[in-house]
């Protein structure tokens, strides 16, 4: 029986199983109970379509699809990560671990070790909130929101990095897919894939076996937002599979594979594009979306197609709302296909709007 009927006509399938030397018509006993019947059996059916519906990981999300996964797989979403920094302070006195630092856009950083100051030193800090918010560029850790005694100024002369976001569902969903469909065994090339997105903070990676002869891999990695790794992620990545690629199975990987983890290198992408936008619409606000739409295309390709699509790029922008056509379309000042190596991944540096 089809899930999605009425009661009408779940009562009128009932009525056509039953002779017709009974009276059904409504208003009598038969006609009554039956309705009635029905109506529980649409609320029944309901209940079940929407449990059979928890019996596909595509409907899941949250802690559902954490649980489902986690019962089939034993994977687990990747957690948050926090960024790490440095800071100078200025003035003769201690910083204790815990001490306060703040951005003027109330991004918080404390102080991970203690430290005697004596004119200027440096201290290590580490955000206080998890994830990407706390990559801050250089020059704007400058404000101290707790007094610190004998310190009079902090700045940051090199940015903080290190912060991921937590794993979002449709990446945790890729990575119960992929355990499906790819066989992971015995060092194989499924294997260091798996063992690289394992780690936090790590959206995707490639493998190319025997780069360097018998025995060694390469591995390499770009971040959950599709884009090259730092150095931080990938000494993390290093450290999971083979520390310091001795080869000696101290890691994930078997005795006797050499791993080399990189990062991959960026292959910068410079869009310009006369748009033609409606009167209706926010200039600026328009060409914030389209930016947008793009990078979430460069995004949906990352070590996933070796091109950028010239086609593709002029259809992102005319999804926007508010964008009625475009012309001059260039992208690297070519108008055709972009390719990217085996190492590399798009990044988008930039759209210049023609007037």
């Amino acid at each position: 029986m089809n899930f999605d009927k009425t009661p009408n006509e779940i009562l009128n399938e009932f009525l056509q199983e039953i002779p017709d030397n009974y009276e059904k018509r409504k208003g009598y006993f038969l006609w009554d109970i039956i309705k009635a019947i029905s109506i529980r059996m649409c609320s029944t059916l309901k209940k079940l379509t929407f449990v059979a519906s928890k019996l596909d990981v595509n409907n899941l999300k949250g802690v559902e699809l954490e649980r489902f996964i986690k019962q089939r797989t034993g994977i687990e979403r990747k957690n948050a990560t926090y960024s790490q920094g440095v800071i100078t302070v200025k003035g003769n006195g201690t910083v204790n671990i815990g001490d306060l630092f703040e951005t003027d856009g109330l991004v918080r950083f404390e102080a991970i070790e203690q430290k005697n100051i004596i004119g200027t030193g440096t201290v290590n800090i580490e955000c206080v909130t998890a994830g990407k918010i706390g990559n801050v560029p250089i020059n704007s850790i400058k404000k101290m929101p707790v007094t610190i005694t004998g310190i009079n100024s902090c700045n940051n002369e090199l940015q903080t990095n290190g912060g991921y976001d937590e794993e979002t569902d449709t990446d945790l969903r890729n990575r119960y897919f992929e355990r499906l469909r790819e066989p992971a065994t015995s060092g194989n090339i499924y294997h260091y894939k798996r063992w690289s997105k394992e780690v936090d903070g790590v959206g995707d990676a490639r493998i190319i076996p025997l780069w360097q002869g018998h025995t060694t891999v390469k591995v390499i990695i770009i971040d959950n937002d599709r884009l090259p790794a730092d150095e931080s992620l990938v000494e993390n990545v290093q450290e999971y599979i083979d520390p310091n690629i001795t080869g000696e199975g101290r890691g994930q990987a078997p005795i006797g594979a050499f791993c080399t983890v990189i990062s991959a290198t960026p292959k910068g992408i410079n869009i310009s594009v006369k748009a033609i936008f409606s009167k209706n619409y926010d200039k600026e606000q328009l060409k914030k979306k389209v930016t947008e739409n793009i990078g979430l295309y460069l995004k949906e390709i990352a070590f996933k197609k070796d091109f950028l699509s010239y086609a593709i790029v002029g259809s992102k922008i005319l999804d926007i709302e508010g964008v009625l056509d475009y012309s001059n379309l260039t992208v690297n000042n070519q108008t055709s296909n972009i390719e990217c190596q085996q190492e590399e991944v798009f990044v988008l540096e930039g759209i210049e709007f023609i007037e």
